[in-house]
């Protein structure tokens, strides 16, 4: 089996058990492809646990989850400098936290302050730890998922724009449809009778990690040709200049995206492509990820607030007036 082969198997058999959140589901594998860590924002009971759970359990990998909380401590993610003492003598050993698993469940990363929410800075940009002074480095195969819950700001702490801009995508999650919701409903009955949350994969071999690093190298190769490149660079740059293309939409927009947001809409559009079985990108694939890319790297006017006027509003109207070149 081809990289690309092994790839679709897995989407699919995660897929099997995320029942109606598709988008979501490839948007996690689009995030593994692109080496890039992903902020999954949606009501409570829409699969977000499930989902990184049932791809930990299809790919041969180890899951850490930490539940944030207000009083969680940095140490309680890093790990720490433990105190040992035997035979008389005494020493200070490193004992590894969650944050060195290969796929990382922040659930509610909102509900922990800013000291807590730091320590994963580092994790996320350098692929380290540095603890007492010395750094620590993490799993070659290692993203961060974490999780917002929409409605409940009570007891919440606003994410830093530094760190939401270490995020490769904001996923927004929504309702399934009908035909879903009772799909869903049928697949738990089916595992209450049971008596166990048994996957359908459970006895088959999990990925190969390789098969993900293998699948890297061919996105490397994706081509993008110089009026994609430069469609990208002007969709990012309508962001942080919006004058230059629509005097209202310039009243909506405080502060556009960073370089980030030019890196990683070329990654995700690489990776986009590689899964819709091409090796060159179209700008049909940076209009498929665009609003996940951009959503959280802009900061909107209070005119945007006043008028309820959303992220996802502004760049469909970016994506109307700047055109490929």
């Amino acid at each position: 089996m081809t990289a690309r082969d092994d790839i679709f198997e897995l989407g699919k058999r995660v897929s099997q058990s995320i029942i109606g959140q598709n988008t979501m589901v490839e948007r996690l594998i689009i995030g593994l492809l692109a080496n890039g860590h992903l902020l999954v924002e949606g009501l409570p009971g829409l699969a977000k646990t499930r989902a990184i759970k049932s791809l930990a359990k299809n790919l041969d990998s180890e899951l850490s989850r930490v539940q944030f909380t207000p009083d969680l401590l940095p140490a309680d993610i890093t790990g720490s400098e433990v105190y040992f003492s035997e035979g008389g003598k005494g020493e200070f050993k490193f004992q590894q936290g969650p944050i060195f698993a290969n796929l990382i469940l922040a659930d509610e990363i909102n509900r922990a302050p800013a000291k807590v929410q730091s320590a994963l800075l580092e994790a996320m940009e350098e692929r380290q730890v540095t603890v007492g002074g010395t750094s620590y480095p993490l799993p070659d195969l290692f993203m961060v998922m974490a999780t917002q819950n929409p409605i409940e700001q009570e007891g919440t702490y606003p994410l830093p724009e530094a760190q939401l801009d270490r995020f490769l995508m904001h996923v927004e999650v929504g309702y399934p449809d009908e035909t879903s919701e009772a799909a869903i409903m049928r697949l738990n009955r089916d595992e209450e009778n049971t008596g166990q949350n048994k996957d359908k994969h459970a006895d088959a071999p999990r990925l190969n990690p390789q098969a993900i690093f293998d699948a890297r190298k061919e996105i490397g190769a994706t081509a993008v040709s110089e009026p994609v490149e430069k469609y990208i660079v002007a969709l990012v740059i309508a962001t942080r200049y919006p004058d230059r293309y629509d005097r209202d939409l310039a009243k909506l927009l405080h502060v556009g995206a960073s370089p980030r947001g030019v890196i990683s809409l070329d990654k995700v559009s690489r990776s986009h492509a590689w899964l819709k079985g091409r090796d060159y990108v179209t700008p049909d694939d940076v209009k498929a990820v665009v609003n996940d890319v951009l959503r959280h790297r802009l900061i909107l006017s209070y005119e945007a607030h006043a008028t309820n006027t959303s992220a996802d509003e502004v760049i469909n109207r970016i994506t109307e007036l700047v055109a490929v070149s």
